[in-house]
């Protein structure tokens, strides 16, 4: 093990208060007092760096560095992409573990892997910057993490660890890269504060009490090549008001992978197969809303553009709209719930666009 150094500057060969005392009190008496007043904050600025060094230790493998750990003052962290000509790969198990004073991390490009307990119990983390070259986050990562709100899961990941960003209570957002192929148990327990989530299309299981407690979650959308979800996994996400399935029936591991999760409603879509109700115990509803485009209803109406859309009594839709479908910013126009199974729906902006492509989707 080994520390790692900060890069010394100009006058890197000051390695100590003693030697650069010296070496000033020396200058200093060559100098005019005006010219040797600025020499002096010159030198002091130059001897920084040598001042605050072994700021991480880490240890060496095939050429490629993992850091162990960090044993500076705090605040915001840069963790270096290179060290003693070697890239930095990987942050250890533990490297942050149980630190109360850095508030924010940024981890080169070079880094592909977060080891398990790496950042666990950081109280005051508020941010982490994550390239998008780390594809493994390891088991405790982040749990615990209470005050970490900025965070982005990179696109590149493709495992998540046993209950790595359990009790991060202000994250508000996150999206599960399609690389990910499970959420494991207690992932993300206690994220009290998170309202949105999307699961990847690669993900096919959620595990025990993945997402517990989440008492902010309003909506999750469940991707088709989901097949298990274990018991507890929704549990106590008391302001979920509809989980959206886009395939078939998955199995589940028990009758409560929705317990205390009071109002919510299980949606699922035409032509999947092995529903029922209650689902979890959860009421299941088909959710198949469709614009009418033959009816005298379709087009312009009075300077508007409209169209009824019908459906499921009650199902909660959006119309939203966008210019190019090619490349589209969809805007979201209106939310409604089919009161009665229909409802009509006109567009007074219409005539201030070239074109207007139209879709509806889910809340």
């Amino acid at each position: 093990m080994k520390p790692l150094n900060a890069p010394v500057g100009f006058f890197g060969l000051i390695t100590s208060c003693a030697r650069s005392r010296a070496l000033l009190k020396t200058l200093a008496g060559s100098f005019r007092p005006a010219c040797a007043r600025r020499l002096l904050s010159l030198l002091l600025v130059f001897a920084l760096p040598a001042v605050v060094q072994a700021q991480f230790t880490f240890t060496t493998n095939n050429g490629a560095i993992t850091i162990t750990q960090y044993t500076g003052p705090g605040g915001a962290v840069v963790i270096p992409g290179m060290t003693n000509g070697y890239p930095v790969t990987a942050v250890g198990g533990a490297a942050f573990y149980d630190n109360t004073s850095v508030t924010s991390v940024i981890i080169p490009s070079s880094v592909t892997s977060i080891g398990g307990w790496a950042f666990y119990n950081c109280l005051f983390l508020i941010s982490a910057n994550m390239p998008n070259s780390i594809t493994n986050i390891g088991d405790w990562a982040f749990l615990g993490c209470y005050r970490l709100l900025d965070f982005t899961m990179p696109s590149s990941v493709t495992s998540i660890g046993l209950r790595a960003f359990e009790a991060c209570y202000s994250l508000t957002s996150l999206t599960i890269p399609d690389g990910v192929s499970s959420v494991g148990p207690e992932t993300f327990d206690l994220c009290i504060s998170l309202t949105n989530v999307t699961i990847g299309n690669g993900v096919s299981s959620i595990g025990y009490l993945a997402f517990n407690s989440c008492s902010s979650l309003t909506n999750v959308s469940i991707p088709k090549s989901v097949t298990n979800i274990a018991d507890y996994a929704f549990s106590r996400c008391g302001s979920l008001s509809g989980v959206y399935f886009q395939g078939d029936s998955p199995s589940l591991g028990g009758p409560n992978v929705f317990s205390e999760t009071y109002g919510a409603t299980i949606y699922y879509l035409p032509g999947t197969t092995n529903w029922f109700t209650p689902f979890g115990g959860l009421r299941a509803v088909l959710w198949n809303p469709s614009i009418q485009t033959t009816n005298a209803n379709f087009g312009v109406q009075t300077n508007q553009f409209g169209f009824t859309i019908i459906g499921t009594t009650n199902i909660p839709i959006a119309v939203v709209a966008c210019t190019n479908p090619a490349n589209p910013a969809w805007l979201t126009l209106q939310t409604c719930t089919l009161t009665n199974g229909s409802i009509y729906f006109s567009d007074p902006q219409w005539t201030n666009y070239p074109a207007r492509f139209y879709r509806i989707r889910s809340l």
